[in-house]
C-alpha cells in the first residue's frame, strides 16, 4: 500500500513542478519524502485574499489516498471557516458519511477547491461563529477585515 501511495504522491508533487494551477506552489517539507508538505498559495483575484500569499502544511496520512490529507493554515485568516490555529471546515477534507472525501481527489483539485473556498466562505458550515454572522449580516465590513488581516499576515512574497 505504502508503495502505490508514494507512486501517487510523486506524480501529484511532479504535476506541481510541470504544471502548477493558478497561483499554487506545492512540495515537500523535506525532499522526496512525502508525509508533509508545504504549500504557498496565493489569495483568490477579486477577494480580499487577493494580495496575499498564504502557507499551508499537509501532512499526508499512511492510507492515503484512502483518506484525506491534514491541511492547516499556516498564516493566519480572516475567514468563517478557517479558526484560528488553521483548521479547516470543508467537506472535501472529511470522510464520508459527514465528509466529501474520494480516493479520486487529487492534491491539486483539493488546493483548487481550497483557494475557490477563500473567495466563496460557506457562512453555514463555520468554525468561526462571530465571523460567519459578520459575513451573512455585514459583508462589506467582513471584505475590509479579511483585507486587513491579509495585508497584515500574508502580504510575503507572491507565488
Amino acid at each position: 500500500m505504502s508503495g502505490a501511495r508514494t507512486v501517487r504522491l510523486d506524480r501529484e508533487i511532479k504535476n506541481f513542478e510541470t504544471k502548477s494551477p493558478w497561483g499554487i506552489k506545492c512540495m515537500p517539507e523535506k525532499e522526496d519524502i512525502y508525509d508533509v508538505l508545504i504549500v504557498h498559495m496565493q489569495g483568490p483575484k477579486g477577494s480580499p485574499y487577493e494580495k496575499g500569499t498564504f502557507k499551508l502544511s499537509i501532512t499526508i496520512p499512511k492510507r492515503y489516498p484512502f483518506e484525506p490529507p491534514l491541511v492547516k493554515f499556516e498564516t493566519p485568516v480572516y475567514h468563517p471557516n478557517i479558526d484560528k490555529e488553521g483548521r479547516i471546515c470543508m467537506d472535501m477534507l472529511k470522510m464520508p458519511p459527514k465528509g466529501a472525501w474520494l480516493p479520486t481527489i487529487t492534491l491539486e483539485t483539493l488546493l483548487v477547491s481550497l483557494q475557490t473556498l477563500l473567495a466563496n466562505p460557506n457562512p453555514h458550515d463555520p468554525l468561526m461563529m462571530d465571523i460567519a454572522s459578520e459575513y451573512k449580516f455585514d459583508i462589506e465590513r467582513f471584505k475590509q477585515n479579511a483585507k486587513e488581516y491579509t495585508e497584515k499576515y500574508a502580504s510575503g512574497v507572491q507565488v
